[in-house]
């Protein structure tokens, strides 16, 4: 089967996880991604990993389905061959410090004169101008400039940050957005252009719902934990047998989940009184105890199937090991087993994307120059002889 992306090569000159994570999606999509490494790899490729000479899960898990080619863009036969391979490319990708790229001699103008239709996308903490456009930028960093931050814990505690990756993978994502938009307009125009998506922006953008109550005049908008704004019951609930991720959340939003609860629950919420939203909220810390003396009765996945079988939005506390073992992600290919060559058997997450006409086969991370003689041999000519002497010269 043909993939949505078949025919459009990207060069891949991220590290981590924000940059990585847009390259993978195009990957997933079906795009050629050839990943550009220093002969010694990516930081994040064995500068995160527990066994010396290894890839690290880290690496594994950012960069699926892509190939590998090593070139040190510090010596000018690494940058010559870089721009041959740019003139075969339909995108760049980088999230190199501010102004690394022109330092280079390898900037969006640069590109462009060698290939007119290139699109080179650029992911910064914050961006290319304005006064943080020099700062760098992590998760955490995307998070705290973002405002999330600052919403989430205990109205009692400090403000936390959210493990997942709302500043990395979600700004590579924005990012592919934007290089798909730049491919389907270089179809009307003929030419590429420069994608650029900032951490605090993307932060931002996914933060923006819960800004609501700024326009209602609370300033600043207060932590409120685990309990919903504008519903009532929703929150955590623990289960039995008790153990740290033994909890489910609940969210009753409208009138007919909320006739679904008492249905499954019991005489003890059938108050006519309660079937309004705001006696409901009023009454947030009475209706909590109910629902959770009901919860710690059953184990979380009781709870989901009795409430979801009712039209209650209900979801179990799933741990790590459950994720990887759910026999629903598993069923839909969202968590699937491939084989590392030195990882042995891994379980990763797959494509969340799903296109009836492209399929998506998920296969591992390549290793440290795996593809140098497919891309290096073929874009720019050379013999294994060749490849041998540039390696031993440093420059591949």
């Amino acid at each position: 089967m043909a993939t949505a992306l078949e025919g459009i090569r990207v060069l891949d000159l991220s590290f981590y996880e924000a940059g990585p994570s847009c390259a993978e999606a195009l990957a997933w999509l079906g795009a050629e991604v050839i990943k550009i490494e220093a002969p010694t790899g990516e930081p994040a490729r064995y500068g995160f990993s527990e066994k010396a000479g290894v890839d690290s899960v880290f690496f594994c898990l950012m960069n699926l389905n892509k190939k590998s080619v090593t070139l040190n863009l510090k010596s000018p036969q690494g940058r010559e061959m870089f721009q041959a391979l740019a003139k075969t490319a339909d995108v760049v990708i980088e999230n190199l410090g501010p102004g690394a790229m022109e330092r280079l001699g390898l900037g969006h103008d640069v590109l462009a004169k060698i290939n007119p239709r290139i699109i080179t996308a650029s992911i910064k903490g914050f961006g290319s101008e304005g006064p943080y456009a020099g700062y760098k930028s992590f998760e955490m960093i995307a998070q705290a400039m973002g405002g999330v931050m600052s919403l989430t814990g205990t109205p009692d505690g400090p403000p936390m940050r959210i493990e997942a990756g709302l500043g990395d993978t979600a700004t590579g994502l924005h990012a592919a957005i934007g290089i798909l938009g730049a491919i389907v307009q270089r179809g009307v125009t003929g030419v590429g252009q420069r994608v650029e998506v900032a951490q605090q922006d993307v932060v931002v953008n996914l933060t923006r719902i819960h800004f609501r109550d700024h326009y209602l005049g609370v300033s600043p908008i207060p932590r409120k934990g685990n309990r919903s704004p504008n519903a009532a019951p929703s929150n955590l609930y623990r289960c039995s047998p008790f153990g740290p991720n033994d909890y489910v959340f609940i969210h009753v939003a409208n009138p007919e989940m909320w006739k679904g609860l008492v249905k499954v629950i019991g005489p003890e919420l059938n108050d006519p009184r309660l079937a309004d939203r705001a006696e409901r909220f009023a009454r947030g810390a009475e209706l909590d105890a109910i629902v959770e003396a009901w919860t710690g009765k059953r184990t979380k996945h009781e709870v989901m199937a009795l409430l979801g079988d009712a039209g209650v939005p209900c979801g179990a506390v799933l741990d790590s090991d459950e994720v990887m073992a759910n026999e629903h992600l598993r069923g839909r290919g969202m968590i699937v087993d491939i084989e590392h060559p030195t990882r042995g058997r891994m379980a990763t997450p797959g494509s969340p994307i799903r296109l009836s006409a492209s399929s998506t086969e998920v296969t591992r991370a390549p290793l440290l120059g795996e593809h140098n003689a497919e891309i290096l041999g073929k874009v720019c000519g050379l013999s294994a002889d060749d490849l041998t002497k540039l390696k031993a010269e440093g420059v591949i």
